[in-house]
């Protein structure tokens, strides 16, 4: 049965800790990588930016949970690797050298790949125990070595208490609440699962990017909208934002905040465009989430390009515009936004004219004064998917920084319904530079994946990596506050709520 998997890897920064308010030092992405011909047991690769150094030292952990365990509401525990997140304050080293910490773990809309569902949103709990196994090696592999045993869920309602849902949103219309924007709402028969019911209406949420608030709530990005949401640490919305109109999602020249995914008791329902003509593209919403170290700046970055700029064909798709919003107050407010130019690969499963791909992203984790890691992958490729070799499986780094020339984009015209910073064929706009981006850490090395048994490529076997690797969080490596410029970078895979063995009830 498809497994859950979690790795873990070792970095080292070439810098400690900066002032307050900075969480790592000041990296900045401007220069080259090298992987290591000769790997070590320390390097396996480097990236030189902006004269700051970072390593990736070895792979120092693997783990995986069953696809059939169950949460407390009896429902399948699945797809929870959509994104992740570490409570600082409880990750400590033992005095046996091993770690314990809590995670908050984001599953999307629930089993969707024969069509939607009512599934309710919600935010998983879980321990963390993590014992390094340096002297792990490809002749004398370790077994699993890093545990995540469950704990709670918190459901996520709207500003009613009435629960969210996982059901693809309506082609046209919305919800309202006193102190929202419009929100995307579903309209659905029965119970929503295809069984008997009065039906309802309920908030569509896609959730995908998740953020730890200093008031013990959370900060939720979804796909649908794609809106940023702020959930009570008991599930209750409290406010959302609603990016630039640039980024709603229209077809017909009105709002269409419908993924084009059908609900599984109704799986030929047609939508026409089945594209938005502008926009964020079906499924391509607000991936990547994150805040900066003292919690009053929130970060979003689009999966891919908008419809109007690139989207949503391959390879044009690659300018992804990332927002910046200040959340210090209970007021949110936009105050910036730039391009990132995401990666190229070629892909070996097209045809040799199309095989040029745009790598999408999945999750971004800021690193302080303006640089940020970003998970950037093919798809299609792991255990389950259609080749099990991934070619394209990154944690990279891009800069925002002055010192970059990133250029601020935010104006009235670039945000307009139909605003457009770049070309149909990606091509951004003159005068528009984008982030930084150097490539760093690579998952699919197999001198390292095998130092834990598993691989990248081959058989379809319980050994094979899984496709979807969506989240991303930083731990030190003295179990304090990293000052040393070591860290563990922690990431967890999505597996789509797949098992043979599974639940979702109504």
């Amino acid at each position: 049965m498809p497994l859950f998997r979690a790795l873990i890897a070792l970095l080292t920064v070439q810098a400690a800790l900066a002032a307050p308010g900075s969480r790592y030092a000041d990296l900045k992405t401007r220069a080259s990588s090298k992987t290591v011909s000769n790997q070590t047991d320390s390097v396996v690769n480097e990236t030189t930016c902006n004269d700051k150094q970072y390593t990736y030292n070895q792979l120092a952990g693997y783990g995986v949970v069953p696809s059939n365990a169950r949460d407390k509401f009896g429902d399948t525990l699945g797809g929870y690797g959509s994104s992740i997140a570490v409570d600082r304050k409880s990750w400590k080293k033992t005095k046996n050298g091993s770690y314990t910490g809590l995670l908050w773990a984001l599953p999307d809309r629930g089993w969707n790949t024969q069509g939607t569902l009512n599934y309710q949103n919600r935010v998983h709990k879980f321990s963390i125990i993590f014992t390094p196994k340096p002297n792990a090696t490809l002749a004398n592999p370790s077994g699993p070595n890093l545990q995540l045993k469950y704990l709670d869920s918190i459901l996520l309602t709207g500003p009613d208490g009435t629960p969210t849902t996982g059901l693809d949103a309506d082609v046209t219309g919305s919800i309202s609440f006193p102190g929202f924007p419009i929100l995307p709402v579903a309209t659905y028969t029965g119970d929503g699962f295809g069984g008997t019911g009065s039906g309802g209406k309920r908030i569509s949420l896609d959730s995908e990017g998740l953020v730890l608030d200093r008031d013990g709530g959370f900060w939720i990005s979804d796909e649908y909208g794609p809106y940023i949401y702020k959930f009570s640490a008991a599930g209750r919305m409290v406010k959302a934002i609603m990016p630039p109109p640039a980024f709603i999602p229209r077809r017909n020249g009105s709002v269409s905040f419908s993924g084009n995914s059908p609900p599984i008791y109704n799986p030929d329902v047609e939508i026409n465009p089945e594209d938005p003509e502008s926009g964020r593209n079906n499924n391509q919403g607000l991936e990547g989430l994150t805040v900066s170290a003292d919690g009053k700046t929130l970060y979003a970055l689009i999966q891919s390009a908008l419809n109007q700029e690139g989207g949503p064909d391959q390879p044009n798709r690659k300018q992804a515009r990332l927002l910046e919003y200040d959340i210090s107050s209970s007021d949110p407010k936009y105050q910036a936004e730039y391009v990132v130019t995401l990666p190229l690969f070629t892909d070996p499963a097209e045809d040799p004219d199309e095989a040029l791909t745009v790598a999408g992203q999945s999750a971004i984790h800021s690193l302080g004064d303006g640089q940020f890691f970003i998970l950037a992958r093919d798809s299609n490729a792991g255990r389950g998917a259609e080749s099990t070799l991934s070619v394209y499986r990154h944690v990279d780094i891009f800069d925002i920084s002055q010192s970059s020339g990133a250029t601020n984009i935010k104006s009235q015209a670039n945000d307009a319904a139909t605003g457009s910073i770049a070309s149909s064929t990606g091509d951004l706009d003159e005068g528009i530079t984008p982030a930084e981006y150097c490539s760093f850490l690579d998952f699919n090395v197999n001198s390292q994946l095998g130092r834990f048994g598993v691989r990248n490529g081959g058989e379809q076997d319980e050994f094979l990596l899984n496709e979807k690797w969506e989240s991303l969080a930083l731990v030190p490596v003295d179990g304090k506050d990293g000052k040393d410029g070591k860290w563990y970078l922690l990431s967890l895979s999505d597996n789509d709520f797949i098992t043979q063995d599974g639940e979702d009830p109504p």
